[in-house]
């Protein structure tokens, strides 16, 4: 981990963009909260095929004109061609942004797409923004610590990593996990191929067994069959499963810090309480947060 400890501590939150205009309300009263933990920027998702392309560029132009707190978008590829990819490029930099999450991402379910487009993998589309803007991006990728659902090997999903860091990547965001271990170990062979970009673990709180499986069955990301269990057990007692949430993930981010993880990045599914609970629980804030709950 001895990589990961030169770099500066930063921490993050994740949204997704607003479905409708009640959304959007909601979204607003989520990042007020959240601004008062002073994160280093806010991320947007962006839907497979830039199916959210539009509700993406205004949640991120909403965030740019009234927080105090970076916006930063997520930039997916497949299914797209250069020209709306440099649209994009040129559009963002038009407005000031300075920080992109380039992704490979997935072409839209039910829409009987096949064709990639012109990017066929994310290390394409870091390379084709280098190409286009030079340094003026910070650019982050993703890392997969219990590896891509897709990949062939574990060797072959390292390799994708290298090739996205080659491409010029400045620092990468995981998928969410539980097991630590996956984490050090994937930290390790990155260490071991001479990658040291700043690799922050990406933070899923637990407050909804049923979509948690869900996500994790889809994305690949392993829920520790000790926890599934308890979880399982839970049934309806909602409040006894966010708490037992709550300990697991705290503890979780608590040994990811203290062994050297370069920040933490919070997939907070538009609520602030769960992620305002952990960062609290943390001591990485003083104040109270507020009891709203948006």
């Amino acid at each position: 981990m001895d990589s990961q400890r030169r770099h500066p501590k930063l921490f993050s939150c994740e949204f997704f963009p607003p479905h409708n205009a009640e959304g959007v309300e909601k979204l607003r009263r989520t990042r007020t909260m959240l601004e008062s933990l002073q994160p280093a920027f806010f991320s947007v998702t962006y839907g497979a095929g830039g199916t959210t392309r539009e509700r993406t560029t205004e949640a991120v132009l909403d965030i740019r004109r009234n927080s105090p707190v970076e916006a930063v978008p997520h930039l997916t590829c497949v299914g797209s061609t250069q020209d709306n990819i440099r649209a994009l490029l040129n559009f963002y930099r038009d407005h000031g942004i300075r920080h992109l999450v380039a992704l490979r991402g997935d072409l839209p379910s039910g829409t009987g797409m096949h064709d990639p487009g012109e990017f066929r993998h994310a290390n394409e589309l870091v390379a084709f923004i280098r190409a286009e803007t030079g340094q003026h991006f910070h650019v982050e990728v993703a890392a997969y610590p219990e590896f891509h659902p897709q990949a062939v090997s574990t060797a072959s999903d390292l390799t994708n990593f290298q090739r996205k860091v080659q491409a010029g990547a400045n620092s990468a965001i995981t998928q969410y996990f539980y097991n630590p271990e996956a984490y050090f170990r994937f930290i390790d062979q990155c260490e071991k191929r001479g990658l040291d970009i700043p690799v922050v673990p990406g933070i899923m709180p637990i407050t909804n067994f049923k979509q948690l499986a869900r996500f994790s069955d889809i994305c690949g990301a392993e829920i520790p069959r000790w926890i599934r269990k308890r979880l399982e057990d839970f049934g309806e007692n909602l409040e006894a499963l966010r708490e037992f949430g709550l300990d697991v993930v705290t503890a979780l981010c608590d040994r990811l810090l203290e062994q050297g993880a370069p920040g933490l990045h919070f997939y907070t599914m538009n609520r602030a309480k769960p992620t305002l609970a952990i960062w609290e629980r943390l001591g990485l804030r003083s104040t109270t947060a507020s009891d709203q709950n948006p």
